[in-house]
């Protein structure tokens, strides 16, 4: 049995997401337990998580989870829009929520250091390249 769907396609923070992971080289999307996922040979950013409270899970679903540097990491959790997610936190990842309001220079640059975390010296030359 597989995952529910948990997300709308006509989300339009979905949408901005979407559109900046996969002008990354070689990024592509698939539905992965029931939320977008975006990746090369290994996932670089989710859009959708949740956290366990008080042994119920609570959905962000306006949110992308990225894989940091443990320092770069660090400088968010604290940060109110940030949070922990369950399952992948334990492995380096970290949700950030986003509204209306949110810094997509920001999202991008945190998109930008988890692909470089996942997709490989080649596809990072071709990252650093394009961007000359």
């Amino acid at each position: 049995m597989g995952h529910p769907v948990m997300f709308d396609n006509e989300d339009q923070l979905l949408s901005r997401v979407r559109e900046m992971a996969l002008e990354f080289p070689d990024a592509a999307e698939k539905v992965s337990h029931g939320i977008p996922a975006f990746y090369t040979t290994k996932v670089f950013a989710y859009y959708g998580g949740s956290v366990k409270v008080n042994g119920e899970y609570r959905r962000h679903h306006q949110s992308v989870l990225v894989l940091l540097e443990p320092d770069e990491r660090e400088a968010l959790v604290d940060d109110s829009r940030c949070y922990v997610p369950a399952y992948l936190g334990p492995s380096g990842w970290i949700g950030i929520d986003l509204d209306d309001d949110t810094d997509w220079a920001e999202i991008g640059e945190l998109l930008d250091a988890s692909y470089r975390r996942t997709a490989g010296p080649r596809r990072v030359a071709r990252l650093d390249a394009a961007r000359g």
